[in-house]
């Protein structure tokens, strides 16, 4: 597997085929952890400046977080977690969705999950967003919690 290659079609400029690829490395992330050895370099992926990038990133790694033996994840979960208040709203979005199944694969994370959650600041969003981010948020409290 040439991750390289990975990561550029993950950040190349076919959307639609990034998209495809993510779905693909999310589906086999959930089911084994042939992904897990390139964590490190989806983790990168987390400060890019393209939103759809970063929204791929936290899919990716939420579906391998459940394979994380190492302590990556509990290292990286402050970044994962700013997302939550991510510069764009759909971002903030995708990571908000996201958590349920970070808190399933990593339980031992869910205080500080659930803290992120509950202290979101979603002032820097637009009225017509800030309530769409709050339901999700709700949401994703009510899986973490089930």
């Amino acid at each position: 597997m040439d991750f390289d290659a990975c990561i550029a079609r993950l950040t190349g400029k076919d959307a639609k085929g990034a998209y495809a690829f993510t779905q693909q490395i999310v589906e086999e992330s959930r089911a084994s952890d042939t992904w897990y050895p390139c964590f490190d370099r989806f983790a990168e992926l987390l400060r890019h400046k393209n939103s759809l990038v970063r929204n791929r990133a936290i899919a990716i790694l939420a579906a391998n977080a459940r394979w994380d033996r190492e302590g990556k994840f509990d290292a990286l979960l402050e970044e994962f977690l700013s997302h939550i208040t991510d510069v764009k709203p759909i971002t903030a979005r995708q990571c908000v969705a996201a958590l349920p199944e970070v808190a399933e694969g990593k339980p031992e994370l869910i205080a500080r999950i659930r803290a992120a959650l509950e202290q979101a600041d979603l002032s820097r969003y637009p009225d017509s967003m800030q309530p769409l981010i709050l339901k999700d948020i709700v949401a994703a409290l009510r899986k973490i919690e089930e």
